[in-house]
């Protein structure tokens, strides 16, 4: 009789219309994932222009040689907040959002697995973000060490080293809650017949990411509270003078700092493994090999940190050791590559706007690849070490990487999430926009570098001016041209047309057998084997 009444009730529930709450506790209680994914992404976006505009200052100063705005001091602590901003409010939030949006979509799940964990999760990092921003209020100013923070320079903060340190802390405690979330709706919630060689190459980019996550953010949270107490508590772990090591602080750091770079990537690697074979119209060649070259990826990860550190005096076995593990990462990510090109060749290609941002990514992530192999050379990177060669080497993996991932990923789901097509003459704009000026910003950067000028410097010789003002005019450029981004976007919600199920002809995916829009509660009757046949991937 219970279970009938039950049944009964759960009838009722269902006959309503998707049960959405309203008003501002929709999302200050958002357990759904779908609104959880939105809050991420809107929350990256806002610190995606905020990060930018840092970056807009930044190349103010340096359009010319001379002081002209800023004194060092302010211009130090705008490249060290730029970086924080965009690696830890940008980037990752987005990927997170994403992540949040499509991982049960794409897997058949009702929900994530954790609800209220997820919702907790989000809501640490506005805190986080507002106690960062606002050191550029208190005594001292915000903190100007860098991204990478090293002590001793980083112990000479002034009211703000605290409020940094515990700000990373509350963003690494959010990183690691949304990374056990992903791992729990993985392994836990997929539909019954999605075995993990089934899975979406996304997903599965994004069950290896937050085990990297999981191993490296205590990393992260450890090297900064040994700061905190060699600033407050009177340890020497890093202070020379005590018996410590200022050093160690970089060997730890950059066991966080590599694995980092790839959890800012290995996502951009599993959307574009989703959109290339969308728009060849083929599957993905050698899905197998893809997986396993994102899990060698992950694994190499651990063991190349000290190829930030050439020059700190390492012995010559260390730095043999760490240059040819570097250059071996190489051949996992080559694989991806050579699998993306094959797959693209002889598709029956399309170019829309989610297509020509992936293309953008493998063919610009390359350059970035390419310069990294030179920066693994050990006697070559004693030239380039500390240079700007470094700054366009890293820009080119994380913009046309990274964000331009992010992006492709966006353009390539918001039909699904809207239920509207957007303007895609306004998205190729963007794009042109985009690959246009990200190149003009960061090449000339190389020759800046290889010219022997030094990062984080507010002033230069007035050899470097030429370069300087090209790269300047890039950075503006790259910055106006992504507000095409958010007006396309508000456009699409408002005035798109209205699409079916599928929004792209070559789509394959449990997510594009649901409507579009996704009702509130997907999935709730888990996909049968005949839908996901239907969708395979591969």
């Amino acid at each position: 009789m219970a279970y009938a009444q039950v049944a009964v009730a759960h009838d009722d529930h269902s006959s309503h219309d998707d049960h959405k709450p309203h008003g501002w506790r929709r999302w200050v209680y958002a357990t759904n994932h779908k609104d959880i994914g939105t809050m991420y992404l809107v929350f990256a976006g806002i610190m995606f222009f905020l990060g930018g505009s840092l970056a807009m200052l930044i190349r103010l100063e340096l359009f010319r040689p001379g002081l002209q705005f800023f004194d060092p001091l302010f211009f130090n602590s705008l490249t060290t907040m730029h970086a924080l901003i965009m690696i830890f409010g940008a980037i990752m939030p987005a990927w997170t959002g994403l992540a949040n949006w499509q991982i049960p979509l794409q897997v058949g799940a009702p929900d994530m697995a954790l609800p209220r964990l997820n919702n907790f999760s989000f809501w640490i990092l506005p805190f986080a973000f507002l106690l960062l921003l606002s050191t550029f209020f208190v005594p001292g100013g915000a903190p100007a060490g860098g991204w990478t923070m090293y002590p001793p320079l980083m112990l000479q903060g002034g009211a703000s080293f605290p409020m940094t340190i515990f700000a990373i802390h509350l963003m690494g405690a959010s990183s690691i809650l949304g990374a056990m979330n992903v791992i729990v709706t993985i392994l836990n919630l997929r539909a019954p017949g999605m075995t993990l060689l089934r899975m979406p190459l996304f997903v599965w980019s994004w069950l290896i990411t937050a085990y990297l996550l999981i191993a490296v953010m205590p990393v992260l949270a450890g090297a900064v509270t040994m700061l905190l107490t060699d600033h407050f508590f009177g340890t020497t772990f890093f202070t020379a003078a005590g018996g410590g090591d200022p050093v160690m602080f970089q060997h730890i750091f950059w066991f966080f700092g590599h694995p980092e770079v790839y959890i800012l990537i290995l996502p951009a690697f599993g959307i574009i493994s989703e959109i290339i074979p969308t728009f060849a119209r083929k599957p993905i060649f050698g899905y197998e090999a893809m997986v396993y070259a994102i899990a060698s990826i992950a694994f190499l990860s651990f063991i190349v940190w000290a190829h930030h550190m050439f020059t700190v005096g390492m012995p010559l076995a260390g730095e043999l050791f760490f240059m040819l593990t570097t250059m071996l990462i190489a051949i996992p990510t080559g694989v991806k590559v050579f699998n993306w090109c094959a797959t693209i060749w002889k598709g029956s290609l399309t170019f829309e706007p989610p297509m020509l941002f992936a293309l953008a990514f493998v063919f610009l992530f390359t350059i970035g690849g390419f310069s990294g192999v030179m920066l693994a050379i050990v006697p070559a990177d004693f030239q380039y070490q500390d240079t700007y060669f470094v700054v366009a080497h890293f820009h080119y993996v994380l913009v046309p990487g990274t964000i331009f991932g992010i992006m492709a990923g966006v353009y390539y789901w918001l039909p699904k999430w809207t239920g509207h097509m957007y303007d895609q003459t306004l998205g190729k704009w963007h794009f042109w926009l985009s690959a246009i000026f990200v190149n003009v910003l960061f090449f000339p950067q190389h020759f800046l570098g290889l010219a022997g000028m030094p990062r984080r410097i507010p002033d230069y010789a007035v050899q470097f001016t030429d370069w300087n003002m090209v790269s300047s005019i890039g950075g503006f450029g790259f910055g106006l041209s992504q507000l095409l981004f958010p007006y396309l976007i508000w456009k699409c919600i408002k005035h798109g047309v209205p699409i079916g199920n599928r929004a792209w002809e070559g789509a394959h995916g449990l997510e594009w057998e649901l409507p579009s829009p996704p009702p509130f509660h997907s999935w709730e009757t888990p996909p049968t084997e005949a839908v996901l046949a239907r969708a395979a991937v591969h």
